[in-house]
């Protein structure tokens, strides 16, 4: 039987598709190139950290504020500098930073509406 091995790419719409690329660029480094886009090569990723595939029950508010289906989580190097560039950029920070075993957590809503999760790996 065929299986799964990762997750090959994330796709959405938006409204103004170059506008958030720009955006992206600007406020988190991602570096954008023509289509289809940023790639992410596992090799790049941090020591410890992985790619989480989870379906959330319709009715779950993790999503919240953003009314959208999805949400992003994105690996970072250094949470609070990420946090800070989003704000720069005019994102709406949410909440407090958490932390957990597997890193350390913060969330934001991007030009589009679209909640998303940093995530800073721990280091063990």
């Amino acid at each position: 039987m065929a299986r799964v091995l990762g997750v090959g790419g994330i796709f959405f719409k938006s409204p103004g598709p170059q506008k958030l690329n720009a955006w992206y660029s600007q406020w988190l480094g991602l570096s954008i190139g023509p289509k289809p886009g940023a790639s992410f090569h596992p090799q790049a990723m941090p020591k410890n950290s992985y790619t989480v595939w989870s379906a959330f029950d319709a009715r779950s508010t993790y999503f919240f504020p953003s009314d959208k289906q999805f949400m992003f989580n994105l690996v970072v190097d250094n949470l609070e500098e990420a946090l800070q560039q989003v704000k720069e950029g005019g994102a709406q920070v949410l909440g407090d930073i958490d932390v957990y075993d597997n890193g350390r957590f913060g969330w934001f809503i991007d030009p589009d509406g679209n909640k998303v999760e940093l995530w800073e790996p721990s280091p063990s």
